[in-house]
């Protein structure tokens, strides 16, 4: 698979059957219709090419939004491939190009920067300045050799209802149900970085994280059974996303780990943290005797959740 981020370098492709979309997640709604691109693509021997924006269009359109996206571009672009895509092609989406009418960005930039023999995109899909354009505009703008295949509704309808429903799950914690709905668990990317320290004088050393993507949709408060990545192994662990109100009252969300069966120095040091179950809420204890106690209790629980893992 080829990935290209900009449109100045691409190649001529063959008979290509292009999609559109953010596909935050690559969600199991997005890989039903990224197979229909693929099995299109074999059917007129051609190339299946997504075509996807970086950052997600509504940073440059409300960018005062928070966006809590379900995927960093990197393992978008992963999920994508292992669908079978052939070529990814990320546009850089700016003010400039959210401004491109509807006839300007078909013709200019879609028909004459593709080629596409093929185009598949769902019923509600939408593009130019102010969303103007749609299917029917599309199929109006392009020339009659270039085949429009719109998607099934009730695929779009799944797709957008997974977006919405995954990220409410995680932000509840439902990690099953985020499992369910993405096909897999869900995953930040982070960095190691300096904390207080207060974990190691009580037996449990964190690993304090800062997201490596600043748009990702951290879950909610909570400690999480997780898996960690890094350094080329996986081991198991305790996370808590908090305010830790036991140790402090300053109100800051705070993101920590406790790598279990771990001992090495990793400031630093990039990870995957996969999350595989909520074990409880965030509470508020009598000391840290006390928080040592809830941790090791916790502990017990995590290892019988990870046992299979």
């Amino acid at each position: 698979m080829s990935v290209f981020y900009s449109t100045e370098a691409i190649p001529a492709f063959k008979n290509p059957v292009l999609t559109i979309g953010s596909f935050d997640g690559v969600h199991q709604g997005h890989q039903a219709i990224l197979a229909s691109v693929v099995a299109e693509a074999r059917k007129v021997g051609g190339e299946s090419i997504v075509l996807t924006f970086e950052p997600h269009p509504r940073k440059i359109i409300q960018p005062d939004k928070p966006l809590g996206l379900l995927s960093s571009l990197d393992s978008k672009i992963e999920k994508i491939s292992q669908a079978g895509i052939d070529h990814i092609v990320v546009v850089p989406f700016s003010r400039d190009f959210s401004m491109m009418g509807s006839k300007e960005y078909v013709e200019d930039f879609l028909y004459n920067t593709f080629k596409p023999h093929t185009i598949i995109i769902g019923y509600d899909h939408h593009f130019g300045h102010n969303r103007e354009g749609n299917i029917a505009i599309l199929r109006a703008l392009l020339p009659d050799q270039v085949s429009v295949i719109e998607i099934e509704e009730q695929l779009i309808k799944d797709a957008h209802v997974s977006s919405t429903k995954i990220r409410n799950a995680v932000m509840e914690g439902n990690m099953q149900a985020v499992t369910a709905m993405l096909g897999r668990p869900y995953q930040i990317e982070a960095t190691v970085v300096h904390g207080n320290k207060i974990g190691r004088t009580i037996g449990y050393p964190t690993a304090n994280l800062q997201a490596d993507y600043s748009d990702i949709l951290v879950p909610g408060i909570g400690i999480y059974a997780v898996l960690v990545h890094i350094q080329g192994q996986t081991f198991k662990g305790m996370m808590s996303i908090g305010k830790r109100p036991t140790v402090t009252d300053d109100g800051n969300i705070t993101i920590e780990v406790n790598i279990l069966d771990f001992d090495r120095d990793i400031y630093g040091e990039k990870l995957q943290v996969i999350f595989i179950a909520y074990v409880r809420g965030e509470e508020k204890l009598d000391g840290l005797e006390a928080l040592k106690a809830k941790i090791a209790s916790d502990e017990v629980r995590i290892r019988s959740i990870l046992a299979d893992y």
